[in-house]
């Protein structure tokens, strides 16, 4: 086979903040709806069923003195250092996100300078000719993060790129709303290198799709529920109709992906999917291999870190691929010539799939 370009991932980087929050910290809360009246079950019921439908047990936040800046500088040195590169060798770093950085005593989004500037600057990284720019695309900023450096890696002039994913949703969860207690912080980074090689490796292929005519408003920003504390702005999400886009384009956009690498499902050893909801991933994957005239979804395909970690947006996905690469997360490998998917759904309405060979 002739040589040619693939992009391959060549080190990973996570940061996973130390306090751990469990379900029982939201028992003294006030839950309302949207049009701020309290709910007819008692906060333990609504604590309960959270957990029965999304599977989370606990989160973890950031500490007061910590930024989204901070911890994707973290896991940025982690990834460099995993790669064993010389950091002024980055050619680009794309930083993915949705707020800035939020700081713990004022709700505020900063975006100035941006997050990428920051954290190159946290890094230490003086190149001029190493670019920082930021992603706003949903939960999957950090995925296509990594479809924008493959773009750059096969045009042959850029060699290294580092793709950071970082949030602090704690910030900005409206805590009268049950959804809060859904989102989580944390951040995540990869290192994505242009390799010459005769086989087929690294990024495979990868498919999206945006969808924004009323899908564009299944999650949005807005008052808090409670009419009290409406001066600053809040993440809502319309559950129910999030769920069902999920469900409907998410498994078709991800095999299109495996289509366009030439694979069947059955040749996929695992699927890095964003952790939103644990019962809405499950039922994904079974319309997935319903697609396949197939029935059982292995258990070992699909990892979860939901119960534990929450939904921390675009950190999600390479914090999981970090986990299993450092082989901290147990029944779970990815090893030499598997192929794996990395798959991940959210505002916008945004949806995209990488299929990825080792």
């Amino acid at each position: 086979m002739k040589k040619k370009i693939s992009s391959i991932i060549t080190g990973t980087g996570s940061y996973i903040p130390k306090r751990k929050i469990p379900n029982s910290h939201f028992l003294d809360r006030t839950f309302l709806d949207s049009n701020g009246n309290p709910f007819e079950k008692s906060t333990q019921e609504i604590v309960n069923k959270l957990e029965e439908i999304t599977g989370i047990k606990e989160r973890r936040y950031v500490t007061d003195d910590l930024l989204a800046s901070d911890i994707g500088a973290v896991a940025s040195e982690k990834a460099i250092e995993a790669a064993n590169i010389d950091p002024e060798t980055l050619d680009y770093i794309i930083v993915a996100h949705n707020f800035g950085d939020v700081r713990a005593d004022n709700k505020k989004v900063d975006l100035v300078p941006s997050l990428a500037a920051r954290i190159k600057n946290k890094v230490g990284i003086k190149n001029p000719s190493c670019i920082a720019y930021d992603l706003p695309f949903g939960c999957p900023g950090w995925v296509q993060g990594l479809i924008q450096g493959h773009y750059y890696l096969q045009s042959g002039e850029i060699k290294r790129i580092l793709v950071v994913g970082t949030e602090t949703l704690s910030r900005i969860s409206d805590p009268h709303d049950r959804d809060s207690m859904i989102f989580s912080d944390g951040a995540g980074a990869a290192v994505l290198e242009a390799q010459q090689t005769d086989k087929k490796k690294g990024i495979l292929s990868h498919a999206a799709r945006s969808d924004t005519g009323r899908e564009a408003y299944y999650l949005t920003m807005d008052s808090s529920n409670n009419p009290d504390k409406n001066d600053d702005l809040y993440i809502k999400m319309k559950g129910r109709r999030l769920y069902q886009y999920a469900l409907s384009n998410v498994p078709t956009t991800v095999k299109e992906s495996i289509s366009k690498a030439e694979f069947d499902i059955t040749d996929i050893q695992k699927v890095l999917i964003h952790q939103a909801n644990e019962k809405m991933d499950r039922a994904i994957m079974k319309n997935l291999f319903k697609l396949y005239d197939k029935e059982e979804v292995p258990e070992r395909l699909v990892p979860m870190t939901i119960s534990w970690l929450g939904n921390s947006s675009v950190a999600t996905i390479p914090t999981m691929l970090d986990l299993i690469l450092r082989g901290e997360m147990d029944g779970h490998h990815i090893n030499p010539r598997d192929v794996f998917i990395m798959a991940s759904v959210g505002a916008g309405m945004n949806i995209n799939s990488i299929t990825y060979k080792m």
